[in-house]
C-alpha cells in the first residue's frame, strides 16, 4: 500500500521553498549576466538605498543583516565586497561609535538603478513560469496579492 504525499505545512512549506528557489534562481542569472550583481548585493543595497537622515533611518551592520536574512558575518563581507567594489561606504554612528552605518554611493545607486528593471523583469518571469505548475500556483497568487501594481 503507497503512502499519500504528506499533508499539512510539510506540503506548503516544500511549495513555497521551491518557489523562492525557482525566483532566487532566475534573478540571479539575469542580475549576474547584466550588472554583476548577486541576488544579496542587489537586496543589501535595495535596503540600504531606502535610508533617510532622520532619527533611525540608517541601519546598523545586524539591522542589515535582519533585514536581508544573512549572518552577521555574512553581512560584514558582502558589505566590504561591495564598499570594495565602490558602491557602499561605511562610518561611524555619530550617537554611538560603535555601531557603524553603510551608505549607498552615487555609483551603487546608479548601479541599483541600472539593476532594478532587470530584477523586476526576472522576477515577472519567474512568477509567470511558477504559475503554471498547480502546487505553485496558490503561492504565486499570495505573492501579487501583496503588490497588487504587478
Amino acid at each position: 500500500m503507497s503512502e499519500l504525499p504528506h499533508p499539512g505545512p510539510v506540503r506548503g512549506w516544500c511549495a513555497l521553498s521551491a518557489l523562492h528557489d525557482r525566483i532566487e534562481a532566475r534573478v540571479e542569472r539575469a542580475l549576474q549576466a547584466a550588472h554583476g550583481l548577486s541576488v544579496r548585493e542587489f537586496s543589501v543595497l535595495e535596503m540600504l538605498s531606502g535610508q533617510h537622515s532622520g532619527p533611525g533611518g540608517h541601519l546598523r551592520m545586524n539591522q542589515l543583516a535582519d533585514s536581508v536574512v544573512l549572518s552577521q558575518s555574512a553581512t560584514t563581507r558582502l558589505v566590504t565586497r561591495l564598499e570594495e567594489r565602490g558602491l557602499l561606504t561605511r562610518y561611524l554612528c555619530p550617537d554611538d561609535r560603535r555601531g557603524i552605518y553603510t551608505d549607498v554611493t552615487d555609483a551603487g545607486r546608479t548601479l541599483l538603478e541600472q539593476a532594478r528593471p532587470t530584477n523586476d523583469a526576472a522576477l515577472r518571469e519567474a512568477l509567470q513560469e511558477a504559475e503554471k505548475r498547480p502546487e505553485l500556483a496558490p503561492l504565486v497568487a499570495a505573492v501579487r496579492a501583496l503588490d497588487p501594481v504587478d
